[in-house]
């Protein structure tokens, strides 16, 4: 899993996954005849070139100095880009383009090509384009070094400055933002072997083409070219900033060898506690996470919440989704004093969600959750798995959309579930589920309304295991809360659903959850 720094140091640890750090470009300018440089390169030629590398075998690609590799956190961080160095930043366009520089974590260098009117031409790196602060190592980078990755800027808040709005650093992560919020989880190429017992590969963006924009665009188109041992892909990613950024996604993946389980649409964040966490941590948050559960839109239209925990050991949950309608890790809670952050802000971290494009086939959504003692990992990760991995040389084409935003109350257009929390109750060996609903619907409903909590255990509605259950108006806030006790048998987990109904109204998505022992 990616790392992210922990709490004391703030700032100097998120941003070894956040792009905060300034970084490099190039002053190409660049000419008119735009559409003609489209029409002589496009994605089918980035996917000739990973089926065509499928066939050969893989060549490891750590091309950065040792001693750039040993470089302390603050040293890399050191390391400011020039922003008058901005690719297009002569051009008085809406969209900029800035590059990391490598090192520490970063030991690989990539391609960066930009696609205009005179043609296809490469970005060439210079430590000139940076400032290099306290360090004094500047006359030791090599010329033509290579960049770890780049930024994409965009007038998304104010129409007067570019803000960073996109990331492709590191592997195949991108990370991007929507109007007012903070970066916060990410997304990944392809995700190969994830919780297998022979380990997970990370397959990385090893080439990418940019696309000149327009000057008044509201888009920008990126090509990328993944490798791995056992695959390679072709894709190609528009990214469209605003109150909701989307960027569409199209790719091509062929396989080298053999491959175990594929996720397909990856999404990565972190969990290390929240309001239904048991286990008690020294810290003065309330709670910690950049995600606090996943959605899943199934195409029988059936909404589902699963709310996100910090588990003992590992746990992995699949849910069959057959050509789904949608899933995302969502961050639901808004609320600036459950997490008490001054700098980092929790509260405003992106939710992201897939909408698949065409036909996905049979398959189903994996929610994988890893133990953790601190909040330096990324330990959660989310991703379709289709029935039929592709055999080597057989190309897979999909494509979605990624949709990073701060709430839409269409995701799901009925009551949801907002808040989850839990303890040992008053019964012996039993454990007390409250879980907090909220919609407009259910805040017109009067508190005399006989509203009914449906719970189920494994597609079974629920018996022996239950102890009481009681529905109740909230107040405060105007949703409904369900509470209820469950007491597992033979001491095995237990897989609970449970929504609220009024008559044969359902009222709620579907909340999931596995209750342990």
């Amino acid at each position: 899993m990616e790392s992210h720094p922990p709490n004391p140091r703030f700032r100097a640890r998120r941003e070894l996954r956040r792009p905060l750090i300034s970084l490099l470009a190039l002053c190409a300018l660049l000419g008119p005849g735009i559409g003609a440089a489209r029409a002589a390169f496009d994605f089918d030629q980035v996917a000739e070139r990973a089926k065509d590398l499928a066939k050969e075998p893989f060549k490891e690609t750590h091309d950065v100095p040792k001693w750039l590799l040993d470089l302390t956190y603050d040293q890399w961080r050191d390391i400011r880009f020039k922003p008058e160095r901005s690719l297009w930043i002569d051009a008085k366009q809406k969209f900029t383009v800035q590059f990391f520089h490598p090192g520490l974590f970063y030991d690989r260098t990539v391609t960066i090509n930009v696609i205009e009117g005179h043609g296809v031409h490469p970005v060439p790196f210079s430590p000139s384009q940076f400032d290099y602060g306290k360090n004094d190592f500047a006359s030791r980078v090599p010329q033509g070094l290579g960049y770890a990755g780049f930024r994409i800027h965009y007038p998304i808040n104010k129409a007067d400055y570019r803000d960073e709005v996109a990331v492709f650093l590191g592997g195949s992560y991108l990370r991007a933002v929507a109007k007012n919020l903070v970066f916060g989880m990410s997304a990944r190429g392809v995700a190969i072997d994830t919780a297998l017992p022979s380990g997970e590969e990370f397959p990385y963006f090893k080439e990418f083409w940019l696309v000149r924009p327009a000057a008044d665009a509201t888009e920008i188109v990126v090509y990328a070219l993944l490798d791995s041992p056992r695959m390679t892909g072709a894709y190609r990613f528009v990214v469209r900033p605003g109150e909701q950024t989307v960027t569409e996604v199209q790719s091509r993946l062929f396989a080298r060898k053999e491959v175990g389980k594929l996720g397909i649409a990856p999404l990565t964040s972190m969990f290390f506690h929240g309001e239904n966490t048991l286990r008690k941590y020294d810290d003065f948050r309330p709670e910690v996470h950049d995600s606090d559960g996943l959605l899943i839109a199934s195409a029988t239209g059936e909404w589902l919440w699963r709310p996100l925990d910090n588990p003992d050991s590992l746990d992995v949950s699949s849910f069959r989704l057959p050509n789904p309608k949608g899933f995302g890790l969502l961050q639901r809670d808004r609320d600036w004093d459950h997490y008490q952050e001054v700098e980092t802000h929790s509260e405003l971290r992106p939710s992201v969600w897939v909408v698949p494009k065409g036909d996905w086939g049979a398959g189903h959504v994996e929610l994988v959750e890893i133990p953790t003692k601190n909040e330096i990992n990324d330990n959660v990760v989310a991703y379709w798995v289709p029935e039929k991995v592709p055999a080597p040389g057989e190309p897979l084409a999909l494509a979605y959309d990624l949709y990073w935003y701060r709430d839409d109350r269409d995701r799901p257009p009925g009551g949801r579930a907002v808040a989850t929390r839990r303890d040992h109750g008053g019964t012996d060996g039993a454990q007390r589920l409250i879980v907090d609903f909220e919609s407009a619907r259910l805040k017109a409903l009067p508190a005399e309304t006989v509203v009914r909590g449906v719970i189920t255990v494994a597609g079974q509605e629920i018996g022996d295991e239950l102890i009481g259950q009681h529905v109740v108006k909230i107040p405060a806030t105007g949703g409904w809360r369900l509470g209820f006790q469950v007491q597992p048998k033979d001491n095995k987990p237990v897989e609970l659903r449970a929504f609220l109904q009024k008559g044969d109204e359902t009222l709620t998505e579907t909340w999931s959850y596995t209750l342990h022992p």
